[in-house]
């Protein structure tokens, strides 16, 4: 299989993005975000419809611009406790998805970036690698020199602040980093499932983790697995990648569930 280019190519995009699905979706899960990242996902429409009117000639790049605006747009809202959080969610996601839907229909462009919502890992280019290493590495520099302070922000923000950590720039650049993961991800997973591929390998890994160190190498483990044996099914069963990605990871959910319940 890995005769084809476009086959490494899909290889080289899952080592590289699925870890930091691992990482991010461990902080995700647990400051209950999983809500926040779907609606990131769901505004990747409003991003091309956008970016198309304005002449972008990348959907990709089109699609950041706009989930990182939105995002901190969302975030803002969401923490001003004028309405609860879900409920503010809720109505930015409906509306990036109508937003969309409307403007790529009206343009007449719809049908072409249809794809996205199911995505199509084989479609990775050599061009895009580079972008989704570069977001691998200021992740993990980010995670090895910032994960006590995103730590401490999320449990007690007050905490947080009297021992000098400015939790307003942490947690933004947290929003940033889930954004862009999340949307150049779209192109290969679909807008329709993202959300799964950054919950289920976090929340698999904490049914069974006793520490922190085991939920996040769980976690880790669990993504690249699944985004590997995924690819292999897909390819030799002739299925769709990013699907056959998330029902492996659904199933290690599943199986990790099981052994928590008998464990305890």
């Amino acid at each position: 299989m890995f005769d084809y280019d476009f086959m490494k190519n899909a290889l080289w995009a899952i080592l590289l993005i699925t870890p930091l699905f691992g990482l991010i979706g461990t902080m995700v899960v647990n400051n209950k975000l999983a809500f926040f990242s779907d609606a990131l996902g769901h505004s990747a429409l409003t991003g091309i419809a956008i970016g198309t009117l304005l002449g972008f000639t990348s959907p990709t790049l089109a699609m950041c611009i706009f989930a990182v605006g939105f995002a901190f747009l969302l975030n803002g809202i969401r923490s001003s406790n004028i309405a609860s959080s879900d409920t503010v969610i809720s109505v930015f996601s409906s509306t990036a998805v109508a937003l969309g839907l409307v403007l790529l229909s009206r343009m007449g462009t719809f049908s072409k970036y249809s794809s996205y919502l199911i995505g199509d890992i084989l479609a990775i280019s050599p061009e895009e690698l580079p972008f989704m290493a570069v977001i691998f590495i200021f992740t993990v520099f980010f995670w090895l020199f910032a994960f006590n302070k995103l730590l401490v922000t999320s449990t007690n923000a007050s905490l947080a602040r009297s021992r000098g950590i400015n939790t307003g720039i942490i947690e933004y650049i947290f929003i940033i980093i889930i954004a862009m993961i999340v949307t150049i991800s779209i192109k290969w997973v679909g807008i329709l499932i993202i959300n799964s591929l950054l919950i289920l390998p976090a929340a698999s890994a904490r049914n069974i983790s006793k520490n922190m160190r085991q939920y996040h190498v769980f976690s880790v483990i669990f993504s690249i697995f699944s985004g590997i044996s995924g690819l292999v099914i897909s390819y030799y069963a002739d299925l769709a990648t990013g699907p056959t990605i998330v029902l492996v990871c659904s199933a290690i959910f599943f199986i990790t569930f099981i052994i928590r319940k008998v464990r305890f």
